[in-house]
């Protein structure tokens, strides 16, 4: 059974000031099964508590426990300077009986509620299945007159073709094959790719659907110019951005707790200097984290930094 478990206040721990200096003594719960006729916006936080489809993509099981880490960590941290916004816990779903198709269907309803509702949901996964039923979420809440791209920070291309089954592996490949069904167009920039975390074969389905991507030998600090381009060039072909990122596209070194870790990935200076321009642009509405494995997480260094990464989107009450 594919369950909603309401936000527990009981996770949201840290030092306590009475004078409200650290986000877990500000974030509120927000019950998706009976939300407030009235409400704030805010940021909106919705754990995605799957790794079926890491399972089957042979990856390391493990992160359907990444969005209790990353909010533990996320409350441990200090309010922005100047915090005028809300931070909303919105519980998660959890995917008790294998069914992700159903999980992921679940969240794009969650999305689209949240979106609906005035909220700039920032989903915690689970496994980058993730992609597909966010994606659908903000598809729906815009409609199709309204050209939505996908930004993923990521080593992979995760354009498997899913003739033998969906996984964390086809989310893309999915979402393209329904945008041709419904004669739009597949706009997906890809930051980060390795050449040896992706077979030839999945550069040759990238040319297919014409996706932009950036190798992680340019993704780095000393290469912004280019970066700033190619990011400007994707901007003038979309209304909005879909910002998805993969922790696993992080080298080793910064993030160990992944479902496929290498010391290859990009590091976290890059990450937040790309994010940064995304949300200058102005077309940002939706986020998530994906693939942290707290099993494998060394004294909790990859939640601390979805955390802060998550940290960095909350200094800009401009999104809301």
């Amino acid at each position: 059974m594919n369950v909603y478990q309401p936000p527990n206040p009981e996770i949201w721990q840290g030092r306590k000031t009475g004078t409200a200096q650290y986000l877990h003594e500000v974030v509120a719960m927000l019950d998706m099964n009976s939300p407030p006729k009235s409400h704030p916006t805010g940021f909106a936080l919705l754990g995605y508590a799957c790794d079926e489809g890491v399972k089957h993509n042979q990856g390391r099981v493990g992160a359907k426990d990444s969005p209790l880490a990353i909010k533990e960590a996320l409350g441990k941290l200090p309010c922005p300077l100047d915090w005028s916004s809300n931070l909303l816990d919105a519980g998660e779903l959890v995917c008790d009986d294998q069914d992700m198709e159903a999980t992921q269907k679940d969240l794009s309803k969650s999305v689209h509620s949240l979106l609906s509702s005035g909220y700039f949901p920032l989903v915690l996964g689970g496994g980058h299945d993730i992609a597909y039923g966010h994606f659908s979420g903000v598809h729906d809440y815009l409609g199709s007159g309204t050209t939505l791209g996908i930004i993923n920070l990521d080593a992979h291309f995760d354009l498997r073709n899913n003739a033998g089954g969906n996984n964390s592996g086809t989310p893309f490949y999915q979402i393209a094959q329904e945008q041709q069904g419904r004669k739009l167009p597949f706009h997906y920039l890809c930051l980060g790719i390795r050449e040896d975390a992706n077979p030839p074969e999945l550069f040759e389905t990238a040319k297919e659907f014409r996706v932009s991507f950036v190798k992680n030998t340019r993704f780095n600090m000393r290469h912004t110019d280019f970066l700033k381009n190619k990011l400007q060039e994707f901007f003038s072909r979309v209304d909005r951005v879909y910002l998805t990122i993969d922790l696993d596209g992080f080298s080793s070194a910064y993030a160990p707790g992944v479902s496929a870790a290498s010391p290859f990935g990009f590091d976290p200076e890059i990450a937040i200097w790309a994010l940064e321009e995304i949300i200058r642009s102005g077309k940002l509405i939706s986020m998530d984290i994906a693939e942290l494995n707290p099993l494998y997480d060394r004294d909790g260094q990859t939640a601390k930094l979805a955390a802060g990464l998550l940290h960095q989107v909350l200094r800009h009450p401009e999104l809301l």
